[in-house]
């Protein structure tokens, strides 16, 4: 018997609009920034969901008030007062966070025309994004992220996610927000650790791709460690603009293929936050990634000394803890977590295996493999230097 076969492939192209806001005092009523992203055109206002990381109440006890006021000034459809959960990564450790979000968006009927607003970190709003991605196949998300983190980069991103099996981020989706209203007023209340944590990443996109943004991070370091609001606000938008670029540019959105440069630096901060429980902050560990990434790539002669100096010196500038006792952990074989840990990056992203290192400032290239004894050579390295700078 003769079998044949026809193949049909039609290519679908859809593009995303994502605005992202620079404001402050969103829940003012004299600023109509949220109402004019509800109801562009002025009409009748769709119905909206709003969630509210609970921590923000020890700093801003009237937030929800304000919120309620501020939909009942703006005639927009409230149709419930604020839902309140706990942030940070205690909500992406379980599925009681989106559920209650998913409770929320049922009982009040909101559809794809209606909105969820999330207000909070960057955990927060993956949880939120994650329910509101699955809800009716996707309803309108608007993202208010309250941290230095969220605002330059989780925030401005096309993902969300919770953990799942103890693994960083293993259930989510690709979902662009309906937009971003970055707040810079919520910085302001931020503890020490939170502050600090999320310049990481903006050092993450100043290595990859540009080298003046890294020396402008250099020059406003100590504005930046002493809470200058001016320097924070060039920080959070320099930041989310190129990470919002690379999205733009980069020609892989929805990441099908393997390569991550965003992940630069992540490797390593994914099995260190898990190692620890997740008492260490996703910034922090990324920080130490990136440290690390920096004294292998130069041990392997990528990148040259002084490049690496200037990493490890603007990395201790902002008043990072490059070393933690966890990344010597070792498995019941004697094996080093972290490099085990590459396994888990590789089936993260899919296919083979993609790091994303530095060849200079600004300057982000891909290797498919990385070597256990230099990884070895360069933990030794850093906490050889750390425990000195201490000292």
């Amino acid at each position: 018997m003769g079998w044949e076969s026809v193949a049909v492939i039609q290519r679908i192209e859809v593009a995303f609009d994502i605005p992202v806001h620079f404001t402050r005092n969103l829940f003012d009523p004299a600023n109509p920034l949220l109402t004019q992203i509800m109801r562009p055109t002025g009409g009748p206002a769709a119905k909206l969901v709003i969630a509210v990381e609970a921590g923000l109440l020890d700093h801003q006890p009237d937030l929800c008030e304000r919120i309620i006021a501020y939909a009942r000034w703006h005639e927009l459809q409230l149709v419930e007062a604020p839902l309140l959960l706990e942030g940070g990564e205690v909500i992406k450790q379980s599925w009681d966070g989106v559920e209650r979000v998913l409770e929320a968006i049922n009982r009040g009927e909101i559809d794809r025309h209606s909105y969820v607003v999330a207000v909070g970190g960057g955990a927060f709003l993956d949880a939120v994004g994650f329910a509101a991605a699955i809800a009716h196949r996707g309803v309108r998300l608007i993202r208010v992220p309250t941290t230095v983190l969220s605002q330059n980069d989780s925030g401005v991103g096309v993902k969300s996610a919770i953990n799942y099996f103890g693994k960083k981020n293993w259930l989510g989706s690709f979902t662009p927000p309906f937009a971003v209203l970055n707040d810079s007023d919520f910085l302001e209340t931020l503890s020490e650790r939170d502050w600090r944590a999320g310049m990481a990443e903006a050092v993450k996109i100043a290595l990859i791709r540009d080298a003046p943004f890294f020396e402008a991070l250099e020059k406003d370091a100590l504005k930046l460690i002493a809470r200058s609001m001016p320097a924070m606000r060039r920080l959070v938008q320099r930041c989310a603009l190129g990470h919002m670029a690379h999205i733009r540019e980069g020609g892989d959105p929805f990441e099908m293929g393997s390569a991550r440069p965003l992940d630069h630096g992540h490797w390593s901060a994914h099995k260190l936050e898990a190692l620890s429980g997740w008492s260490i902050r996703h910034g922090e560990a990324v920080a130490t990634g990136l440290a690390l990434d920096a004294i292998y790539a130069r041990r392997m002669g990528f990148l040259a000394e002084a490049d690496c100096g200037r990493v490890l010196a603007l990395l201790a500038a902002l008043g990072f803890e490059l070393w933690a006792p966890q990344l010597e952990a070792r498995d019941s074989d004697g094996r080093l977590q972290l490099i085990v840990g590459l396994e888990e990056f590789r089936q993260h992203l899919g296919g083979q295996l993609a790091i994303t290192l530095i060849e200079g400032i600004g300057r982000g290239f891909e290797v498919h493999d990385m070597n256990a004894e230099v990884i070895a050579a360069s933990l030794a390295e850093l906490k050889g230097g750390q425990l000195q700078a201490a000292a």
